[in-house]
């Protein structure tokens, strides 16, 4: 069986509190896996392991062409509460959403852009995270801290099926 190789890319705002989530699902998963957890000033950026590890603070059109080299992508995020679960994991499909928001992009649209541009239609995920508090913190608020250990079981399932 090929190994099929895998980005898994996590945004949002670690210094919001609960928006950051992403960030710590991707330490939990570094270490997990054995890898170094950079500092938030460092960032996570892919190495060429798999899987890779990217943080970014909102999902942009540059990303298609780091995507498009990658056969599986899990989009990880907070939400507010939204999703019908407290952890969300869907399947992510190109579709190409028109945003009135010039720095609002779609885990979808990122994945009609690879496509597209690319001609490539890797599988992927978007997994989110119900956060409840949004202020000045890097810290997790505690029931988020404990739906993001969920999500990063669900994302180690995922990486191994």
């Amino acid at each position: 069986m090929d190994v099929q190789t895998t980005l898994i890319i996590g945004f949002g705002n670690p210094d919001r509190q609960d928006d950051g989530v992403a960030w710590h699902i991707l330490a939990r998963l570094a270490k997990d896996l054995g890898r170094p957890i950079p500092s938030m000033d460092e960032g996570f950026l892919p190495s060429g392991e798999n899987p890779d590890l990217l943080f970014v603070l909102q999902l942009v059109p540059e990303l298609a062409e780091t995507i498009s080299v990658y056969q599986r992508v899990c989009f990880v995020d907070a939400h507010t509460g939204n999703g019908p679960e407290n952890v969300n994991l869907v399947k992510v499909k190109a579709d190409y959403q028109r945003s009135p928001f010039t720095h609002h992009m779609t885990a979808d649209t990122c994945l009609s852009l690879v496509q597209t541009i690319y001609g490539q239609d890797p599988q992927a995920i978007l997994v989110s995270v119900r956060g409840y508090e949004f202020g000045f913190s890097h810290s997790l608020s505690p029931a988020t801290r404990q739906l993001a250990e969920q999500a990063v079981e669900r994302i180690m399932a995922w990486l191994a099926s």
